[in-house]
């Protein structure tokens, strides 16, 4: 009898240290997949790979989730990247991201701009706000037929910049508090940094004139800030989008779960739908 207890109680405890070790070796598994797709997709585009994904990843063990964006750490990373670079080889980014912090993502952008041989973005989903700017830095931008930009409107805390200076131009000065007024200053200034960011950045492949008008347009506040730049709209625009993703990319992409949840959203088979023919249907008989 204690000889079975004690047998039990061993299995009771090696099911609790798999329980927590399980979550670490998966993620090391996959970190191993991501390292060997990134060099199959260099090899056979003879380019630097870099990959900027943001995912509501899960903590280890715990499995809390938390939302990612373009962070300082980011910056440093990607830009680090980038200066190991060869000046002649080209760089891919694969951008999947809500956006970020303005200072990382100029960073970023500047950084691929100033790189010597062509930049190639892939969006295989969404790249929004900073992700968007850090693609308007790219020679060559690639996207999913489905996969969407978005506005690079500046955001002072919750509250759109462009919104803050429209509160200005309909109230009297008498009925703004002060600070209203320091916020709508701060908002000035930051539409005017990222309009002139983007301008730098679209002059590489536009004239100055349709630079500004671009910058413009997307600074400026003319959409919400989560509106969706599709791929036809982006053309519209002036932009040269190419939808021929590698499928190295979409499979990275699969590389990059989000974490289980207890009944999934989506349910489908995984393979791709070939739908079976159907007989004829037979003639009705006289």
């Amino acid at each position: 009898m204690d000889s079975a207890s004690g047998l039990i109680s061993q299995l009771f405890w090696l099911f609790i240290i798999l329980s927590f070790l399980w979550p670490v070796l998966r993620q090391r598994m996959l970190e191993s997949a991501r390292a060997k797709m990134i060099h199959a997709l260099q090899q056979r585009r003879g380019s630097r790979v870099i990959v900027l994904i943001h995912r509501q990843e899960s903590m280890a063990i715990f499995g809390l989730p938390f939302y990612r964006y373009i962070t300082i750490e980011d910056s440093e990373q990607v830009l680090r990247a980038i200066r190991l670079t060869p000046p002649d080889v080209p760089i891919d980014l694969v951008l999947h991201t809500p956006g970020g912090l303005v200072l990382a993502s100029e960073q970023i952008a500047m950084a691929l701009r100033a790189h010597p041989s062509p930049v190639t973005v892939f969006v295989p989903h969404y790249a929004m706000s900073g992700g968007t700017m850090i693609a308007m830095a790219a020679d060559n931008i690639v996207m999913d037929s489905n996969a969407v930009l978005g506005p690079v409107d500046p955001q002072l805390g919750e509250f759109p910049a462009a919104s803050i200076l429209r509160v200005i131009e309909t109230k009297r000065p008498k009925d703004i508090d002060d600070r209203t007024l320091m916020m709508a200053d701060m908002a000035r200034k930051a539409v005017t940094q990222v309009r002139e960011a983007l301008v730098y950045l679209l002059q590489e492949h536009f004239t100055e004139e349709k630079a500004l008008e671009l910058a413009t347009t997307l600074s400026e506040g003319r959409w919400t800030h989560d509106y969706p730049v599709t791929v036809s709209q982006a053309r519209d625009l002036g932009f040269l989008i190419s939808t021929s993703m590698p499928m190295e990319v979409y499979h990275l992409m699969d590389l990059y779960p989000q974490p289980n949840q207890r009944r999934p959203s989506v349910e489908y088979v995984p393979l791709p739908y070939i739908p079976k023919p159907q007989p004829a249907e037979r003639k009705a008989r006289d």
